[in-house]
């Protein structure tokens, strides 16, 4: 097993996959750390503005540390279902309105 250091600023910049359904969860924003014992208990991917903030935000994704399968270069594939609770509406084109 290779030891890989890693600062909160370069895992801010790596992208967050579920590996499970291959749901872009989004980029790791803050972590939860036991101080007690100086282990990172989880990564926070803060939840995405609704209406430009306006609304608030949708729910934070709190995924434990042990559900990380892999750290790479750009990305995080985590064992984690994540479930997008937002609806997206259908688009539809300018001619097909009328």
């Amino acid at each position: 097993m290779e030891i890989m250091n890693c600062c909160l600023s370069t895992l801010r910049r790596k992208e967050v996959i579920s590996e499970q359904n291959g749901c872009r969860i989004g980029f790791v924003d803050d972590l939860e750390i036991d101080i007690r014992t100086a282990r990172v208990c989880s990564i926070v991917i803060y939840g995405r503005p609704k209406c430009f903030g306006i609304f608030g935000r949708w729910e934070d994704c709190i995924i434990p540390w042990d559900k990380i399968s892999l750290i790479g270069e750009d990305t995080i594939l985590v064992s984690f279902k994540y479930q997008n609770l937002r609806k997206h509406r259908k688009k539809r084109g300018f001619f097909k309105v009328f």
